[in-house]
């Protein structure tokens, strides 16, 4: 009987243990989540099952280019995945031509799906800058994405990013890591 009791002793010891891994993962280091739509075409497609980076932005800052994930304020339990566009402090500006200005200097990017339609400005038709923790986001289907230029989304807020889009995971024959740049 002692060797019964040891031993299911032991198992519930070592089913709590991963367990308690498995939250602190989940946590701290980080997760699954799934792409739902079209805004970051060509680069994520719908359906995509992404494994999301939390623990880099603990040690750095985010960077341009980085396709991260955060909340979306008017929906619970959804999550928005975008790449940063504009840093703190910065002023950030989409002109008629749909080109997009950084403190005045013209971005240089080569992951934009099209050139953003003249209507489709939204509130960056006039310069917007940033405050000291906050960011600028877009999808790269430029003409198909709710991002930073709708109110509805707007600045995002450092203290918003869950983390860091890192490895595709889903499809299988598109599994790879995540290009930022």
């Amino acid at each position: 009987m002692n060797k019964v009791l040891k031993e299911i002793l032991s198992t519930g010891l070592y089913l709590l243990a991963v367990l308690i891994i498995t939250f602190l993962l989940i946590t701290f280091v980080g997760q699954r989540t799934e792409v739902i739509g079209n805004s970051m075409q060509p680069t994520l497609n719908d359906k995509d099952n992404l494994i999301v980076d939390k623990l880099s932005y603990r040690l750095r800052d985010p960077e341009r280019f980085d396709i991260i994930v955060f909340p979306f304020v008017y929906k619970e339990s959804t999550y928005y995945i975008k790449r940063i566009i504009g840093l703190p402090g910065e002023t950030i500006q989409i002109m008629e031509d749909g080109s997009i200005y950084i403190n005045g200097e013209l971005l240089e990017e080569s992951y934009g799906m099209e050139i953003i339609k003249e209507n489709l400005r939204g509130r960056a038709k006039d310069p917007i800058t940033l405050g000291e923790d906050e960011y600028f986001v877009m999808g790269d289907n430029r003409n198909n994405s709710s991002d930073s230029r709708v109110a509805e989304v707007g600045n995002i807020k450092r203290d918003q990013i869950i983390g860091r889009a890192w490895m595709r995971v889903w499809p299988f024959k598109d599994m790879e890591m995540i290009r930022h740049k």
